[in-house]
């Protein structure tokens, strides 16, 4: 039985602000303080360069790899950490391409995460073999699966709406017709339960800084099947994805298994970070994380809904269909966040006009949920989110 009000204890959470965008960038963790004094006073100023050897860093992305390996059903061994979710959607989907080599399709959905689908048209245009990508509407995803598909992948929670895609019938189906799957973990790892093997998932990404609350920037993972870790070939084949880097060969050998996925120089005090932020997964339950998110939304889309009439649900209804976020659109959705983050309430905005909010149970109470959406109901009640301030674009929204 996972004790909430212990985890919460185990963040930094501002006095007077509700928060309701982990989904975008977790809170601090406690231990990530000590974690990055020790790292930058103790590891890096003290052992310098020895540091490699006597403080582990070499080894980071290795063994913050099984944690997360640990979270998203996989076994120990097959995930990696380092670079960018972008740079991860790229390896795995160079990969899986490379895996087809007779077939053209990238199979994904209109409501992917657009940096994942922009890297499949960079990719493809820096192939120049043909590939296409298609992106039909979530709900037709299936229909599309044939043939002609070399990949399907899809971000398994949407960004917007929390709408959940199925990842063991979507693999199963691609299985059959003989397309690999890569899953864009963003939105589960950390929010719901997941396990990539019983799924039969080729390949699965994923970032660190939302829900697994690595801070800013924290590296991504890559998972990739144990029987295909020894046949793929890194379309990014860097220093220490080398069997031997410190041989300093002139040739290039793919290093053992995932090992080959790493890129260059792991960002060592990003991953102490994270490392120290997993450490509250040691005594969380995920089907009871997962139960209490479904009890705060629940109660979230029933006070909003009774509340304020003029916002529009745009997540599923069925909690067993979303992750763990909901989602409301209205025209205004941009002014009314500002409002709502100017009275301590934050989430965030998704254009054109959806009001996103998560529910992390990790820190966020009922009363927290309710307070919540007494002050929307104020904010849409008064039109206080009327106000030149709050229709001024910032560069981040």
């Amino acid at each position: 039985m996972t004790d909430f009000e212990a985890t919460r204890r185990l963040f930094h959470l501002p006095a007077g602000v509700i928060y309701l965008d982990g989904n975008s960038l977790g809170p601090l963790p406690l231990a990530a303080r000590e974690a990055a004094r020790r790292v930058l006073e103790e590891e890096w100023g003290e052992g310098l360069i020895r540091a490699w050897n006597s403080a582990g860093w070499i080894d980071l992305p290795r063994r913050v790899g099984d944690r997360i390996a640990r979270l998203i059903g996989a076994p120990p061994g097959s995930v990696t950490m380092g670079d960018t979710l972008s740079i991860k959607v790229h390896q795995a989907l160079a990969a899986a391409l490379a895996l087809n080599p007779d077939r053209r399709v990238i199979l994904s959905d209109s409501g992917n995460f657009p940096s994942d689908l922009y890297i499949a048209q960079g990719l493809i245009a820096a192939l120049d073999r043909g590939h296409v990508l298609k992106t039909p509407p979530p709900e037709e995803v299936e229909a599309h699966i044939g043939p002609d598909v070399a990949v399907v992948m899809l971000t398994e929670v949407d960004y917007r709406t929390g709408r959940l895609h199925d990842m063991a019938r979507i693999t199963r189906l691609a299985h059959r017709a003989g397309a690999l799957t890569i899953w864009d973990l963003a939105h589960s790892a950390g929010a719901i339960p997941v396990d990539v093997t019983a799924a039969g998932a080729d390949f699965a990404v994923g970032c660190t800084y939302k829900y697994l609350n690595g801070g800013p920037g924290a590296p991504a993972f890559i998972h990739v099947a144990p029987h295909l870790a020894e046949r793929i070939s890194p379309a990014l084949s860097g220093w220490l994805g080398h069997q031997a880097p410190f041989a300093f060969e002139p040739e290039y050998r793919p290093a053992e298994g995932i090992g080959r996925m790493r890129v260059g120089t792991p960002p060592v005090i990003a991953l102490r970070i994270l490392e120290a932020a997993l450490d509250v997964w040691d005594q969380v339950d995920m089907a009871a994380l997962r139960a209490r998110s479904v009890m705060l939304s629940e109660r979230f889309i029933a006070e909003v809904e009774a509340r304020c009439p003029a916002l529009e649900l745009a997540s599923p209804r069925d909690p067993a269909r979303r992750g763990s976020q909901v989602s409301f659109r209205h025209p205004q959705g941009y002014a009314i966040m500002q409002a709502l983050i100017a009275r301590g309430v934050i989430g965030d905005f998704r254009a054109p006009d959806v009001l996103r909010f998560g529910f992390t149970p990790l820190y966020l109470s009922p009363a927290e949920v309710v307070r919540a959406a007494e002050i929307l109901q104020e904010i849409m009640e008064t039109d206080a989110w009327d106000r030149a301030e709050y229709h001024r674009r910032a560069a981040v929204t």
